[in-house]
């Protein structure tokens, strides 16, 4: 019996498949590269090279696309993100009392009591606290992401950078680099910006607590691990699956759904489904929901935002 989670993002698609032990059996960290429908397909067939539907207990889904996965691949548990990272940092280490996760497009700061939520807070306003502008300014540099906390490591003097503003730090970085500042001190000075952003602006007024998690793909970089240590004054801990938090957060609420009998999950084979996504418009009652509807050769496979469930429960496959 095996329990299936999958988190949607604007970066990347994550899929775990996880046992009854919480053990983790496979993942897979997938580039959503603007079609999420598509990261999800194929994660579906690799899974499916592996395990046979049939041995899917349950499956859950989180992330911004958390809907588009839960009507594609029939999901028991649909969550947002600040739920499946808590329970994932919780169950790896019941110690956790702080969760730093930086994503692609957004940070977000989650706060633990005895494993459960008792504070969150997110940044989506800009993009200088994500994972995107470190994307933008090593590409920018022609350095390879892998290299960027490597480098910024040897930054012993780094460049003061505005933080608060991706135009703005982007500009500063410019400067600094005509001023004949080396690369390794301006990496440093990226990092020490991004850090100050999200503890001025998504941590303001919080107490963060040890021990502290840090997770989502950008915890891999270590410059950015080393200044959020020098800023905090404690030990930050990666877990070993920093990159799939939300997946594996996902498949432990599914599995927490084992006794519940049955399963939403459609199988494997969806990932091989040439799927039309159309939004609907519907008229029947004031809500008047703007419903995207999923469809195979016409037929409707899966459905959602329709607020009455109309249309999910009008599904031929």
């Amino acid at each position: 019996m095996y329990f299936l989670g999958i988190d949607v993002g604007s970066i990347s698609t994550d899929l775990v498949v996880i046992d009854e032990g919480c053990g983790i059996k496979e993942q897979l960290y997938l580039k959503t590269k603007g079609r999420p429908l598509d990261a999800i397909a194929r994660g579906l067939r690799e899974l499916g090279e592996t395990f046979d539907s049939k041995e899917i207990a349950k499956a859950g889904v989180t992330g911004s696309g958390r809907s588009l996965a839960g009507a594609f691949v029939g999901a028991d548990v649909v969550k947002n993100e600040i739920t499946t990272h808590a329970a994932a940092a919780a169950k790896i280490d019941p110690q956790v009392r702080t969760v730093i996760e930086i994503g692609g497009q957004d940070s977000k700061l989650i706060l633990l009591e005895e494993g459960l939520v008792s504070d969150f807070a997110m940044n989506t306003v800009c993009a200088a606290g994500t994972g995107s502008f470190l994307d933008r300014q090593a590409e920018r540099m022609g350095i390879p992401i892998e290299k960027f906390g490597e480098a910024a490591l040897r930054g012993k003097n780094p460049a003061p950078i505005a933080g608060r503003c991706a135009v703005f730090a982007e500009s500063d970085i410019i400067h600094q680099q005509q001023m004949g500042v080396s690369e390794e001190n301006l990496l440093a000075g990226v990092c020490r910006a991004l850090v100050n952003s999200y503890l001025s602006n998504v941590a303001q007024g919080k107490k963060l607590l040890p021990k502290i998690c840090f997770q989502g793909g950008v915890a891999a970089n270590q410059g950015l691990k080393a200044a959020f240590e020098e800023a905090l004054e404690t030990e930050i801990f990666v877990p070993r699956e920093h990159k799939i938090m939300g997946a594996y957060g996902a498949a432990l609420l599914a599995l927490e759904r084992k006794d519940a009998e049955g399963t939403a999950f459609k199988g494997f084979d969806r990932g091989r489904l040439d799927v039309e996504i159309r939004e609907t418009p519907c008229f029947d009652c004031p809500n008047q929901c703007k419903v995207v509807r999923l469809l195979h050769e016409g037929h409707a496979i899966g459905a959602f935002q329709d607020r009455c469930g109309k249309y999910q429960r009008d599904t031929a496959m």
